[in-house]
């Protein structure tokens, strides 16, 4: 027996969902993806991150956004929710919903085993085509970790990663550094 083509969703219909919906999902294609709900390590992890950002970008023109805020990469059409995003400058939005973010400058996403594979491989594809984009972050749950992609001319992207409970990252796009021993502060790591 062959698998049965499923419908394909329009763009609208999948906007019109998740505005009236509780449930988030991704969009890519014509096709919806449900998104699992995070641990408490995770969000554990996400909000120790927001608050330092916001802490030191809230004199600036820059806004920090938690997991609600939907992107788009409007030249592959993904649409999806990182678990956090930076945008500083004006901000760009599909429509005048504003619930979907078009020029992030920093997208940052908690690795979790279900989407790890994902994060670093097709969805870090999705986010390289976003002109604005300028960092991108990995942020471990089971160690002291966190991967860094930075911009580069021509499109190249520089790597980086910091261990350690007592690191810290320098944010260069930002102008602002993350001690990981405020990010894991409330994690318990075995």
């Amino acid at each position: 027996m062959t698998a049965q083509p499923q419908p394909t969703v329009s763009v609208e219909a999948y906007l019109a969902a998740e505005r009236s919906g509780r449930e988030r999902h991704e969009y890519y294609a014509g096709a919806i993806y449900a998104m699992a709900g995070g641990s408490a390590r995770h969000n554990r992890l996400a909000g120790s991150t927001y608050a330092a950002l916001y802490a030191q970008l809230r004199q600036r023109d820059c806004n920090v956004y938690p997991s609600d805020m939907r992107v788009k990469s409007a030249t592959t059409g993904l649409y999806t929710y990182p678990d956090i995003t930076v945008v500083c400058g004006a901000e760009a939005f599909e429509d005048a919903s504003e619930d979907t973010l078009l020029n992030p400058s920093i997208i940052i996403e908690i690795l979790s085993p279900s989407t790890e594979t994902y994060d670093r491989g097709k969805k870090f594809q999705h986010y390289r085509t976003i002109v604005s984009l300028r960092e991108y972050l990995l942020i471990a749950q089971d160690a002291y970790q966190i991967e860094q992609f930075v911009r580069q001319s021509g499109d190249t992207w520089l790597f980086a990663e910091v261990r350690g409970r007592d690191a810290q990252l320098v944010l260069p796009s930002l102008q602002c550094t993350l001690s990981l021993a405020e990010i894991y502060e409330k994690v318990r790591l075995e």
